[in-house]
């Protein structure tokens, strides 16, 4: 399936911003991006393949996952130069037998990319193909920027 990355970056918003909006988040987010350190080998490589990547995550204040994982990804950009954009706010849909997620205000694009656990860490090439995902959390022993940077050399 091919992605729309310009429709993605008008319905989605950086990374940058979306954690460091106030929410319930925010103090989670601001303590995990304290003490999150990047691995800087790692970071030195994904600078070189930045431009030919954008990532999109769908994420929730609510969740545990994305409150570890998501500041990270904001720190990658930072530090790589990699476009990350974000879906955030999601809700359950409690009142659908059929739908997870409650649209609004979750955005139409959790049905587009089948979300079904998040945070769903996707990564697009600049074609809009679909080159590989992380769902909730990276593999046991890899770091989020490994797992990232081992997508994109795949």
């Amino acid at each position: 399936m091919k992605y729309d990355l310009a429709k993605i970056r008008m319905g989605s918003e950086a990374v940058r911003d979306y954690v460091s909006t106030p929410s319930k988040a925010k103090e989670a987010f601001d303590k995990r991006r304290a003490e999150y350190k990047l691995d800087t080998a790692v970071i030195k490589e994904l600078k070189k393949k930045a431009k030919d990547y954008t990532v999109v995550a769908f994420s929730a204040e609510w969740c545990p996952d994305c409150m570890r994982n998501v500041p990270v990804l904001n720190q990658i950009a930072e530090a790589s130069g990699l476009e990350v954009r974000v879906f955030g706010h999601m809700m359950r849909d409690a009142k659908s037998n059929t739908r997870r997620w409650a649209i609004p205000p979750c955005a139409p694009e959790v049905e587009e990319f089948g979300v079904v656990k998040i945070p769903l860490i996707v990564v697009i090439d600049k074609a809009g193909e679909k080159v590989g995902e992380v769902v909730e959390n990276p593999p046991p022993g890899k770091t989020l920027e490994q797992t990232l940077l081992d997508i994109m050399k795949a």
